[in-house]
């Protein structure tokens, strides 16, 4: 009788565990930095109406209401913040753009506010920096 494995790539299976827990690195990197962009923003005088905002047509990172504006605002980790800018594409801007759309459906007391895209971005030092009215969808 011989032992039945299951089949291995050229690695030995080594590749795609370490790369699930780089993935796992990176998930609780994202959700750490997401949430001191909350922190900060609050300090700025925003109030956090969302974080990790979930829904059918994509993810909010955070959601923000401060005055008549509705900052819908990605975040972003890079090696620096450059880089960080530069790493939104246009397909994630149309999610976020569709996501917000629905949020704004659901939530009745924002239609009156203006919609803003930010991007927050953390550079290796871990100093945000915030782009108000980032990008417009369309």
């Amino acid at each position: 009788m011989t032992e039945s494995r299951p089949r291995q790539g050229r690695t030995g299976g080594r590749t795609s565990a370490r790369r699930a827990e780089s993935g796992r690195a990176a998930f609780k990197r994202g959700h750490g930095r997401e949430r001191r962009a909350a922190w900060w923003l609050r300090l700025k005088g925003y109030r956090i109406l969302a974080i990790n905002w979930r829904s059918p047509v994509g993810e909010i990172d955070l959601i923000a209401r401060r005055g008549a504006f509705l900052a819908v605002i990605e975040v972003k980790q890079r090696a620096d913040t450059e880089a960080a800018t530069w790493s939104l594409t246009p397909a994630q801007m149309k999610r976020l753009a569709r996501a917000a759309e629905l949020f704004m459906a659901q939530r009745g007391d924002c239609a009156d506010l203006t919609v803003r895209f930010d991007l927050i971005a953390f550079g290796s030092l871990g100093r945000p920096i915030h782009l108000k009215d980032a990008w417009r969808p369309g």
